[in-house]
């Protein structure tokens, strides 16, 4: 690997590790909540900074650990925590079912539209 990515990889992986530790969760723990998509193994070695992560491996550790995004895992972002407000609207939003999502996203743009005509205004 060379250098340039190996910090990156390196810094990735303290940023991995501290999140996963700040929730208590072994290796074990983090690879059960990717369903099985990412091997305990695998992600000892992104926290080593021996593999690099990919955006799908983001994606998936992002999902389990529900409060970061991958753009802030993978260091793209550096303030991408999600607030609590953030993820209770998120669990909320996830326990609708599909036509309820539906209304709360057409509820979100036409707020967003009537603002933005209000601004021009």
């Amino acid at each position: 690997m060379e250098p340039e990515f190996a910090e990156r990889s390196q810094r990735i992986g303290r940023r991995l590790r501290a999140e996963r530790q700040r929730r208590g969760w072994s290796l074990n723990d983090l690879s059960t909540r990717t369903d099985g998509a990412l091997s305990k193994s695998r992600i000892s070695n992104y926290e080593q900074g021996i593999r690099r992560m990919g955006l799908e491996a983001a994606q998936h550790l992002a999902a389990a650990l529900e409060t970061v995004t991958p753009a802030w895992l993978l260091l793209l972002e550096e303030d991408s925590r999600l607030s609590d407000t953030e993820l209770a609207l998120i669990k909320d939003f996830r326990a609708l079912d599909t036509k309820s999502q539906q209304q709360v996203i057409d509820l979100a743009r036409n707020k967003k539209l009537q603002d933005a005509d209000r601004a021009a205004s």
